[in-house]
């Protein structure tokens, strides 16, 4: 990956800073830090306000295209643990774009239906059409960590799941699908902070479950298993990116910058008309 002009009051391309490389490890990351930044909170809810219209410019380039014809689109995938901030993600970057161009799919426990298939299966079924921003809410790895953390696979299955998924992704790539997929690396700390909140505001009671706590007993195992998996499907064609995220303007503005590199990459233009131009407008006045 070649690299990319900084700029927006980074030091450094947030592509460039935060992508998975050889020797990554995820304990050296900081969640409260905000690399190659060098503004504030302030600073950095103005660039993200500032950014929204060119990347809604390019998302709908790319909208247009697909409904010409193209056949490309762009995934993105959201990982992290509870209250890391995916749901605000889709909200305040993904809800910046034109909503008719987008698909969304949050994925839960998988229903009994889909225990009966392979764990790619329901994945396939939401992947994005020609044109569309996909972004998934917990996705695939789900079934490499969650599963890894609870012993529900051995390590036999486990590593079948990972050649799966460099597999699943390369032909994606392939097919014209870019991918961006993103850990929210959020802090033990900050994540009990977020916890005891939402048990202090009756409007934020619906985001919260009793499992949530059950699950922070495994968070080493859950750190542990991000790292096999980061280091098993970090590839070229479909990368990580580990996003500090205690600071919640700043992951925000990170994975805008990334959404923003991943469609100036792809280039979509305006499709040309695909009819007489002067014709039309003749046509139009007479009416």
């Amino acid at each position: 990956m070649s690299k990319r002009k900084a700029g927006h009051g980074f030091v450094e391309a947030p592509e460039d800073l935060l992508v998975v490389g050889p020797g990554f490890s995820l304990a050296a990351v900081d969640p409260g830090s905000t690399p190659g930044f060098s503004g504030g909170k302030a600073r950095g809810e103005e660039i993200l306000a500032e950014r929204d219209p060119h990347l809604a410019d390019l998302q709908e380039r790319l909208f247009a295209e697909g409904r010409s014809g193209g056949h490309r689109s762009l995934l993105l995938v959201l990982q992290g643990m509870d209250t890391a901030g995916k749901g605000g993600m889709v909200s305040h970057v993904v809800g910046a774009v034109d909503v008719q161009g987008v698909q969304l799919a949050a994925f839960r426990a998988p229903t009994e239906e889909e225990k009966g298939h392979d764990f790619l299966w329901r994945i396939e079924k939401e992947l994005p059409r020609p044109g569309m921003l996909g972004c998934f809410d917990r996705s695939h790895y789900e079934d490499v960590l969650i599963h890894r953390v609870h012993g529900w696979a051995d390590e036999a299955e486990l590593e079948r799941r990972y050649s799966a998924i460099q597999d699943f992704e390369r032909r994606l790539h392939e097919g014209g699908t870019r991918i961006l997929k993103v850990m929210l690396h959020i802090g033990k700390d900050e994540q009990k902070r977020r916890l005891a909140s939402r048990l202090d505001d009756p409007t934020k009671y619906w985001k919260y479950t009793p499992g949530d706590l059950a699950e922070r007993k495994y968070w080493d195992g859950y750190m542990d298993a991000y790292q096999i998996a980061i280091e098993r499907t970090s590839t070229a064609s479909a990368p990580w990116y580990v996003v500090p995220a205690d600071n919640k303007w700043y992951s925000r503005m990170v994975v805008q910058e990334l959404l923003v590199a991943a469609l100036e990459r792809m280039d979509p233009q305006w499709p040309t008309a695909a009819f007489d131009i002067e014709e039309e407008k003749r046509r139009l006045a007479a009416t």
